[in-house]
């Protein structure tokens, strides 16, 4: 059999694949970059990869200048160029300097088949070959159905409706890494090989492309075992039909040179051919690495206990190697399946709850343990549907939870959810943006024992008030749970308890309380004690918190706006920033956002308290702080190399100037026409002489002053993330499912952070030699601010919807305002830049009538609008009910 022609595509010339050649371009070096591109086609390159996809360079710049400079060297202009980026401005740039037939890397249909017509359009009208990747609106192919009918799909369009000639498409069907650890990887290389084969059969003319490394990205750091997985599964795929890839030409061995031992191991994970194939390439590796492979030891003394002890042994260490042999073990000595749950499981998780109790074990190893207690279950469902024992056993109790209406952040739930099904609770999830009728209604019928509230942003915290309120309307007794970050004892005894007479209303400080409270409540001799306990505590709340608010001495509003911040600005002029209007940053690298990770929340998020990293030599919790950090650290690796999340951003900056406590966004440098207003609150609060009452507006010039400029932002990492989160809990992963989402919520706040670094050094440029110093970043130990609305220092959720429209920051990120403001997807951040020296953080505390009633008259809202969108700043009650 003749194999066909396969062209090499140079893989060095791509700043993101290459950290050498990224360094050069960044560096301004032009000279030593060609001679990258001279290397690649020297060692068999037939295509160049050209790629500049990097957030803090000028793309469209460094793809022109560097296409330019390869067209006056005969020796590398003599390949074609494949002008590889996610962003279409630069992939113009690049066409329109290109020399001779390119190819565009790539297009797709993930934004629908109008943009979709309209960048193969332009291609069309270049002369440019493209490359289509099999991605649609609803994510990228991952199977081979999949694959091909997408590759149909986008083949038909081009062809018979825009007249592209086949021969000029080339289809990228997705070459995800295998040998991950996740079994549902094992099958990407084969299921890449059919699809590879099918289209060619398919769709006449069409070529098939991909990045080979995406492979062997779970063999990062030992390039041998890499340069073998890429050599063999290029020896099936082109046997399939693949007509070029995107390798590193140079480092590719012979596939019969390459030593049969590894070969033969590379292969079964290739070809998927044998269920322990990843095992046996793991172990393998390290011998070809360079030094010897190094042996495991690994204590299996507690093998040699009883299947009890065994059991409860591998759900304390979370220890999944085991589970089944056990379980069947247990299950062979019981009566019925359903006796082990009941039984030696329940023994073991019993074992959890009070180790969890005593505090001798930590978040992340009891979601672990309760890993494997679902894995356990599920290994015993098919016994117990075979004996018609399938049906839901009785648990401890039912509880119901849910993210209230207009709230997306869930991550605190979940692990309450997990901490509460390790105690023997059945948990009942409604998801996010859950409305008040629907959890009521689910409520009545699964009828549940207990329902649980939780919500991250403030205005959540009325929405419980509502849903409080319509418990007791609607004839409730049953306890209400409140939990979330900006939930608080106080308020839930000021402001919840007193909506719902009829029933009791008990706050939740953390995972590690729900337990306990969830039990008394659940206990008819218990019960009627806590709630007595709970209810005579609010009541002190309430009297202690009546108390305070009069105690306080607050300014009226006219008093504090006389003791306003006030800079000299005869002294100080605003710098302005290198461009006016927006810009987007789209696939922003997550390699790059991993690097300005602030680890410290991450280990609040599972409980764990400490700075990082001295947090990893605590002597109470660093065992269980080193564990997850490991685990986190291999799966941000994973995120990384395999693209699970995609980051995408807005910055903008825009002429500004102070009108008293608002601030005028003018349209233009002539300062005539005001496009915008930004509207700020001021302290209130009584402070000593010299101390002045802040409001963001005394950070910016006031109107007839200096020229100054204001800056706003959008980012997230969160794309991605919820089907990440969905596919770990359907096969039982709770642990991953909570550690990949609160990664995505540690790289948007590192996205945050890393482009007010690159908004002060470069794109407003008022500190251009600012270091890279991850603690001074974290320690904001640097000019300028980045608040964000509905935080201290404007505490207004709804000055989101201004920033947006400035920013047109939903078509630019993908981020959408829920009709809370909460941002969706849940991992993303936004806010303001402030240049000014002396601008800093505050918080505006709380507020008086004068200030809530002149706040809705610069809104141009009702004061009882302003009153509920200001409810937990306000130091007085509204005259009438805060509606939700």
């Amino acid at each position: 059999m003749t194999r066909p022609l396969f062209v090499n595509i140079g893989e060095r010339t791509n700043v993101t694949g290459s950290a050498r050649f990224r360094k050069l371009i960044a560096n301004g070096d032009y000279t030593a970059a060609l001679t990258v591109a001279r290397q690649q086609v020297e060692a068999g390159a037939q295509v160049l990869d050209v790629n500049m996809d990097e957030g803090l360079l000028d793309s469209p710049k460094a793809m022109t200048t560097f296409l330019n400079l390869i067209a006056a060297e005969p020796d590398i202009a003599r390949v074609p160029i494949m002008i590889d980026s996610s962003k279409w401005e630069v992939i113009e740039a690049g066409l329109k300097c290109a020399q001779g037939k390119s190819i565009v890397n790539s297009i797709s249909m993930k934004e629908g088949e109008a943009k979709f017509f309209e960048q193969a359009t332009k291609c069309l009208r270049y002369g440019a070959a493209v490359v289509v990747m099999a991605f649609d609106e609803v994510g990228q192919a991952d199977t081979r159905d999949r694959k091909v009918a997408i590759c149909e799909r986008a083949y038909r369009l081009l062809t018979e409706q825009l007249g592209f000639p086949p021969e000029d498409i080339i289809f990228d069907p997705n070459i995800f890494a295998v040998a991950t650890g996740l079994e549902e990887h094992n099958n990407y290389a084969v299921d890449f090989i059919e699809a590879t084969q099918a289209i060619k059969q398919l769709l006449p003319y069409a070529r098939i492309s991909g990045g080979v490394s995406n492979i062997s990205f779970g063999f990062r750091g030992n390039e041998p075992v890499r340069r073998a997985m890429h050599s063999v599964f290029l020896y099936h795929a082109i046997a399939a039909g693949m007509d070029m890839g995107i390798v590193n030409a140079g480092e590719l061995p012979v596939y019969d040179e390459i030593d049969p031992a590894l070969r033969e191991a590379v292969e079964d994970v290739i070809l998927n051919r044998r269920a322990d194939g990843t095992e046996r390439l793991v172990d393998m590796a390290p011998s070809y690495k360079g030094g010897p492979a190094v042996e495991k030891t690994v204590d299996l003394a507690w093998r040699g206990a009883s299947v009890t002890e065994r059991l409860t042994h591998a759900l304390v260490r979370g220890i999944g190697d085991y589970i089944e042999t056990d379980v069947e073990e247990a299950r062979l000595a019981a009566g019925r399946p359903l006796e082990v749950i009941e039984g030696p499981l329940m023994t073991g998780m019993n074992v959890v709850g009070d180790l969890f109790g005593a505090g001798k074990m930590f978040l992340p190893q009891v979601v672990k343990s309760a890993r494997v207690m679902k894995q356990a279950v599920a290994y015993l469902m098919p016994f117990m549907e075979a004996e018609g024992d399938g049906s839901p056993r009785k648990a401890a109790g039912r509880v119901l939870m849910a993210t209230v209406k207009g709230d997306v952040h869930d991550i605190g739930k979940n692990i309450v959810g997990v901490v509460l099904q390790c105690n023997d609770y059945e948990v009942i999830d409604l998801g996010v943006m859950v409305p008040a009728d629907r959890i009521l209604d689910e409520a009545i019928k699964l009828k549940v024992d207990i329902v649980g509230l939780s919500g991250l942003i403030t205005p959540s915290l009325d929405e419980m008030v509502f849903v409080a309120g319509e418990m007791e309307r609607r004839g409730f007794s049953i306890p209400l749970l409140i939990g979330g970050a900006t939930t608080s004892r106080t308020h839930t005894a000021v402001k919840i308890e007193p909506a719902y007479a009829r029933g009791s209303t008990t706050y939740v400080t953390d995972a590690s309380r729900a337990v306990g409270v969830v039990s008394g409540l659940m206990s008819p001799v218990e019960r009627p004690k806590a709630e007595a306990e709970t209810r005579s505590e609010y009541i002190r709340i309430r009297e202690q918190f009546v108390r305070s608010q009069e105690a306080k001495v607050r300014t009226p509003l006219a008093a504090a706006r006389a003791k306003r911040f006030s800079a000299d600005w005869q002294l100080y002029t605003p710098p302005k920033p290198s461009f006016l209007g927006t810009r987007s940053f789209v696939q922003y690298d997550l390699a790059e956002l991993a690097r300005y990770i602030d680890w410290t929340p991450f280990f609040q998020t599972w409980e764990l308290a400490g700075h990082y990293p001295m947090i990893l030599e605590d002597d109470v919790v660093g065992e269980a702080a080193r564990s997850l950090f490991a685990d986190g650290q291999a799966m941000l690796k994973q995120i990384i190399a395999e693209r699970w999340f995609e980051a995408r951003g807005v910055a903008g900056f825009w002429p500004a100037n102070a009108d008293g406590d608002d601030i005028v966004i003018w349209t233009d440098e002539t300062r005539t026409a005001e496009r915008a207003r930004l509207f700020t609150l001021r302290q209130q609060m009584s402070k000593a002489e010299g101390r002045p009452n802040l409001a963001l507006a005394d950070f910016i010039a006031p109107i007839g002053g200096p020229l100054d400029y204001i800056g706003g932002f959008a980012v997230t990492a969160g794309h991605g993330e919820v089907a990440v989160a969905e596919k770990f809990k359907a096969a039982g992963d709770d642990y991953n499912a909570i550690l990949s989402t609160s990664l995505a919520d540690r790289l948007a706040e590192a996205f945050a952070e890393a482009l007010h670094h690159k908004v002060r050094a470069e794109l407003w440029g008022y500190a251009p030699h600012e270091p890279f110093d991850i603690d001074g970043l974290i320690g904001e130990k640097y000019r300028g601010i980045r608040p964000a609305p509905g935080y201290p220092s404007q505490p207004d959720h709804t000055e989101k919807a201004t920033l947006f429209q400035l920013l047109d920051a939903t078509p630019a990120t993908g981020i959408e305002l829920t009709e809370s403001f909460a941002m969706s997807p849940a991992a993303a951040v936004s806010g303001l830049y402030f240049a000014n020296p002396e601008a800093h953080y505050f918080g505006v505390g709380k507020i008086e009538r004068d200030q809530a009633e002149d706040y809705a008259r610069r809104k141009g809202w009702t004061v009882a609008h302003a009153e509920r969108w200001l409810a937990p700043i306000l130091n007085y009650e509204p005259k009438r009910p805060v509606a939700a």
